[in-house]
């Protein structure tokens, strides 16, 4: 059995379609929302089986890894996210580099020797590394506009990854990978295919009512909001905070959502100007977890909020 264990934003999108322009295959997806990273254990393997993993953390996964290795599978590994300890098997194959400029995307770009870069390109302005993106699209010879068609695609693609449940998207990522995997290129998709006007409209939307939230804290080098729990926020938290993110390169972001449960979901983003540690910060609070310049806590207890605004403005201050 063949399996393609890919994150649901646009960076595992872009990965896994890259990847299978390359080799086409007929494999079981695996995903999910993007906040949802430990996907490695929905899979049974079994010897003889071959996994491929993109864009979720290894030390996320690591217990589940190590089964399938266990088991008899082989996997291939490609990820940008904390990865811990790597695991020597000679049936693991990893790709994975942390630098807080690169995604996984880009790591697969390289590995096909550039054979579909325009999607690589994509996947990087999706993961808010515009910089990265715009030197990888070199050999492309872009016009801005052309850049700027790929930057809003990737930002659209991002954005649907984002929710606690998958009927907070507007499509399942793996009906979104689907809807991509007949476009070698992503401007035929752009120009053709429904699910970009939807996405397009949807976050329109969405960005209009997150300019609305209220400040928690709000100073020259950090920024906390508050924002409610609603489908519409929750789809948003992430895409905003890349969006103010370039807006003020030299401020930290944090948006915290109000959980059903009386909790808080927050989402991290550490200034342009010195993309690191929000994923330090994020991994001192259960649940927590993500890149240098990009990190989450799924579940931050209603007590623990003080503590981590302290710590949020400790860390960027």
């Amino acid at each position: 059995m063949l399996y393609d264990v890919f994150n649901g934003d646009a960076d595992g999108l872009c990965a896994l379609h890259q990847l299978r322009l390359a080799v086409p295959v007929d494999s079981e997806l695996v995903t999910g929302v993007k906040r949802d990273i430990s996907l490695l254990k929905q899979v049974h393997a079994q010897a003889g089986d071959e996994i491929i993993v993109l864009d979720i953390s290894l030390d996320k996964n690591r217990d589940a890894l190590l089964a399938a290795l266990d088991a008899g599978a082989k996997v291939r590994y490609f990820d940008h996210h904390f990865a811990g300890k790597i695991p020597k098997h000679l049936s693991f194959e990893a790709h994975i580099n942390t630098d807080a400029n690169v995604c996984t995307s880009l790591l697969v770009n390289d590995y096909l020797k550039g054979a579909y870069l325009p999607w690589a390109v994509t996947a990087a302005f999706g993961d808010n590394l515009f910089d990265a993106a715009r030197e990888a699209a070199k050999p492309l010879n872009l016009n801005d506009e052309q850049l700027g068609l790929l930057e809003h695609l990737g930002t659209l693609l991002n954005y649907n990854g984002y929710g606690v449940t998958l009927d907070d998207l507007y499509f399942h990522p793996q009906a979104l990978y689907q809807a991509i995997k007949p476009f070698e290129n992503p401007f035929d998709f752009i120009a053709q295919a429904k699910e970009f006007k939807v996405l397009a409209d949807g976050y329109a939307a969405d960005m209009q009512k997150a300019e609305l939230s209220e400040s928690i804290v709000l100073d020259d080098k950090y920024a906390a909001l508050m924002m409610p729990d609603e489908a519409w926020s929750r789809r948003v938290s992430g895409v905003y905070g890349n969006a103010l993110a370039r807006m003020y390169p030299d401020r930290a972001h944090a948006l915290v959502t109000r959980m059903d449960n009386g909790n808080y979901r927050v989402s991290v983003r550490a200034p342009l100007s010195n993309k690191t540690g929000a994923d330090e910060l994020c991994m001192t609070f259960p649940a927590g977890g993500g890149r240098k310049a990009a990190a989450g806590i799924n579940d931050l207890s209603h007590n623990m909020l003080d503590n981590f605004i302290a710590a949020f403005k400790e860390k960027y201050a």
